[in-house]
């Protein structure tokens, strides 16, 4: 039985969305949440309202910008001031500035990266002394199929998650005689999330590549997930499952 009971549980990028969705399975589990956002308070507090009424577990807003330093320290301080430490930390939080190299602007390659990778090093970077006391700990990086394939006109966040999965791997071999596993989800085609930005002829393109047929499921996304996050996973680290219906075996 999968049971995540008061396990406190960080979820950047979680005001919508793919975070949304992992922030409600993981509240469905019995765990609290923090429910972090960058931008959209409403958005994120109506999140939090969701988890309480619908679980009745509690559920906390923290506003942090995962690509500053001071945001992301404030946002953990303030996690143990008010739950006594993290448990579980899922580094979802992610943007996108398309460009083909050549016309792209520096500060467009920095914010992607500075988000997407470097925000995942922060906020791992923060909470894992808080695992490490406690001697238990579960980190799910969330990453993508674009970076494996590179995606046309995205070489800033294609760079930035092929870059969370050597950084997983490396943090998997640092923490693991804490009982601290990290683990990577490559996602592919989803119905929910930055997908949504997608061109129609690239959505097609795409459906002619997944074996499945289909673009997947929210749900298929937070099963593997919130296994990854209990006990019954605890001999699985350092691995980047792909999630993608196919598109790459």
């Amino acid at each position: 039985m999968v049971s995540l009971r008061n396990k406190v549980c960080i979820v950047t990028g979680s005001s919508r969305g793919i975070g949304k969705g992992i922030a409600a399975a993981l509240a469905r589990e019995g765990a609290r949440i923090v429910v972090n956002y960058h931008s959209d308070e409403r958005a994120a507090k109506a999140t939090a309202d969701e988890i309480i009424n619908q679980y009745g577990v509690e559920a906390e807003v923290r506003k942090a910008d995962v690509s500053r330093e001071e945001d992301v320290a404030r946002m953990i301080q303030s996690t143990e001031e008010k739950f006594g430490g993290v448990d579980i930390l899922i580094n979802n939080a992610g943007v996108h500035d398309d460009k083909v190299t050549w016309k792209m602007d520096s500060t467009v390659w920095e914010s992607v990266v500075a988000t997407n990778l470097t925000g995942a090093f922060r906020c791992m970077k923060h909470a894992i002394p808080l695992m490490r006391r406690k001697g238990w700990g579960r980190i799910v990086n969330i990453s993508s199929i674009a970076g494996q394939v590179g995606l046309f006109g995205a070489g800033n966040y294609s760079a930035s998650k092929a870059g969370i999965f050597g950084l997983t791997k490396s943090v998997a071999r640092e923490v693991a005689d804490r009982n601290i596993t990290v683990n990577c989800l490559a996602l592919g085609y989803f119905d929910v999330g930055m997908n949504a930005r997608l061109t129609e002829d690239v959505r097609r393109a795409a459906l002619q590549r997944i074996p499945i047929g289909r673009f997947g499921r929210l749900d298929e996304v937070t099963g593997p997930l919130v296994f990854l996050c209990t006990d019954q996973a605890s001999y699985i680290t350092g691995q980047v499952i792909h999630v993608n219906g196919g598109y790459m075996m």
